[in-house]
């Protein structure tokens, strides 16, 4: 009899959260009882809240500064338990009524064996397989007991059946007074328990399955401020480098430089920072309190554990209810950091590193929609847009629309001779000179047909040398200005010459890749990457590649050596209206410094 109600003490001193042996024990305003680390877990999943809500009741509890330690310690429970503690655990399968001391617990037997119990038990042959575990692995906490708990009305029965309807383990005395009519569920204890674990299970898999998303989310995030890192660190380094090449007097406005760029991206990091947070409390709230319910030790036996633990996994519930994490917050941040960039000064004698600048686009719509084919800086400091639907559009450094010009020919291609004649290529595959004053000259081309080779680009050299590039012949022919037939032609093996730039001795040649070629075809250097590509000569004879993320609108402008070794970068992820229809792209830079970039619908003016 002293056994059983020791059993019943035992299991009385469980806590409703963890289901082990209460330990530092701390009483809640409405008088339930908790482990004051199962409390401090259920702080932590409600953020910087102050309140405590009690699993079992639900009732409110305040807690100064977040501190549970300072909640009332239950006295009683603790003198109980190290009472507990220091008593023995008797045999429990003796008949006499002064039962010894039990070594060992046969799990399969249910039962705890003195030590003449455990030596009968390990003879018969029946129970050689039996699982047996020593009373000091019990004791040290290393193993758990399953215990049925006793009834209360029947203190010889074990609670082994479960009615679902009532939430209420009970004994078989029990199921048949009290649980046998209509609308009551029961099932075998041990059924219950495989099911409740089952469900553990899937709101564990489910919890993992919503941290690992919010953690993706962190590691973008992560990846989203490594991109402005490098910015800052490029910009720094390019910084670093100018000023180790100038006089100690720059010193000052080296750190001028530096502190902008610093503070430019700190901004950024700190909104970044913020997000990750946010994303990691609730990666840390659903890591603690599925912990807390996904506690496959012990299975909650009495009312008060069964209602802790429907809570929390009402609670958990709710947590996995939250929507995933919006990726375009961290994206609108990083490209604020990404845009910011070093402009060295090249070639003056002016007493400065250069100027941080932020890349800054004016946006001017064509007029007419879905139309650019071509695309060239003027003689006169503008820009000379070409559309294949009939005209030539003329824009002023400032984005200014000039005039329209050539409004009857469709334009495939625009250039300029030395002598600031119009050199224009049709849809037709009709090369055309016109005068300033844009009178038609009687110079004819004998180019390709559509059949034989449709047009794709034209540019001129500075020896007046005019190329066209042929999609279907694979080829580049060059004409004089003079006319006729063409003088010579260049092969493009294994490539289509999609658009053809005039540099210094070579031809830039944009196709899947940027190609840098002789006058003979002969490659030289090459630029590859798995997005479009478009090129330019710069002012300072460098080559500008503009690499466009079309399925995302995105446009970054890069300066490359005349071996297309990378500069600098000058344009990082700006955002632009992708048209719907064609992938065709442009990039020129005004003889006043600014870069344009031509969409099909489009001109962005990069100052």
């Amino acid at each position: 009899m002293a056994n059983a109600l020791q059993n019943v003490i035992a299991q009385s001193l469980e806590c409703p959260v963890c289901l082990n042996t209460f330990t530092d024990p701390k009483i809640l305003s409405c008088s339930h009882t908790y482990c004051k680390a199962c409390l401090d877990n259920l702080l932590e999943c409600h953020g910087n809240d102050q309140m405590l809500r009690c699993p079992v009741c639900r009732a409110e509890t305040q807690v100064p500064n977040r501190e549970v330690s300072k909640l009332p310690a239950s006295q009683a429970l603790k003198s109980l338990i190290e009472d507990m503690k220091s008593q023995h655990q008797f045999c429990t399968n003796c008949k006499s009524e002064d039962k010894p001391q039990a070594v060992a617990y046969c799990r399969d037997c249910g039962k705890y064996l003195c030590i003449p119990c455990q030596n009968a038990h390990s003879m018969w042959q029946d129970f050689i397989s039996h699982e047996v575990l020593a009373m000091s692995e019990i004791v040290s906490g290393k193993v758990s007991v399953r215990r049925y708990r006793k009834c209360r009305k029947h203190p010889k029965e074990d609670e082994e059946w479960f009615c679902s309807d009532c939430r209420r383990f009970a004994c078989f005395k029990c199921v048949v007074m009290e649980h046998t009519n209509e609308g009551h569920r029961v099932s075998e204890a041990a059924v219950y328990e495989s099911s409740h674990v089952k469900s553990i299970e899937d709101l564990k898999s489910k919890s993992d399955k919503k941290r690992s998303c919010f953690q993706k989310y962190v590691d973008f995030i992560d990846e989203q401020k490594d991109h402005v890192s490098n910015v800052q660190k490029q910009c720094t380094d390019d910084i670093q480098k100018a000023f180790e090449e100038s006089v100690q007097q720059l010193t000052k406005k080296k750190e001028i430089l530096i502190g902008e760029v610093k503070g430019m991206s700190e901004g950024v990091e700190k909104e970044l920072d913020e997000m990750k947070k946010s994303a990691q409390e609730h990666i840390t709230h659903l890591t603690t309190i599925a912990d807390v319910v996904t506690n496959k030790t012990k299975i909650p036996l009495d009312t008060d554990a069964l209602a802790a633990h429907d809570t929390l996994c009402q609670d958990l519930q709710e947590a996995l209810k939250q929507a995933d994490p919006d990726y375009k917050q961290p994206i609108q941040s990083s490209r604020r950091g990404k845009s910011v960039s070093f402009k060295r000064n090249v070639g003056m004698k002016e007493e400065a590193l250069g100027k941080i600048v932020i890349a800054v686009a004016k946006t001017i719509a064509l007029p007419t929609k879905d139309s650019m084919d071509a695309m060239v800086s003027t003689p006169d400091c503008k820009m000379a847009v070409g559309c294949c639907t009939g005209g030539v559009e003329i824009f002023s450094a400032d984005g200014r629309h000039q005039q329209k010009v050539f409004e009857d020919v469709k334009i495939c291609g625009v250039g300029f001779l030395s002598d600031n004649r119009y050199v224009l290529l049709d849809c037709s595959n009709n090369i055309t000179l016109y005068t300033l004053d844009y009178t038609k000259l009687n110079v004819m081309f004998e180019t390709l047909s559509n059949d034989e080779g449709e047009c794709l680009c034209l540019t001129v050299d500075g020896d007046d040398q005019i190329y066209v590039s042929y999609s279907e012949a694979e080829k580049i022919q060059v004409f004089s200005p003079a006319g006729g037939k063409a003088t010579r032609e260049i092969p493009c093996d294994g490539y289509i010459p999609w658009q053809i730039t005039n540099y210094n001795d070579y031809l830039i040649s944009e196709s899947d890749e940027i190609r840098l070629i002789d006058k003979q075809g002969v490659v030289k250097y090459q630029f590859t990457s798995e997005d479009y590509l478009t090129a330019a000569v710069s002012l300072e004879n460098t080559i500008l590649i503009a690499t466009v993320k079309h399925d995302v609108g995105l446009v970054s402008i890069d300066e490359y050596t005349n071996k297309l070794k990378h500069v600098q970068n000058l344009v990082t992820d700006y955002k632009i209206e992708k048209s719907e229809k064609r992938r065709w792209y442009t990039l020129q830079q005004y003889r006043s410094g600014e870069i344009a970039f031509c969409t099909p619908d489009r001109l962005y003016i990069f100052h």
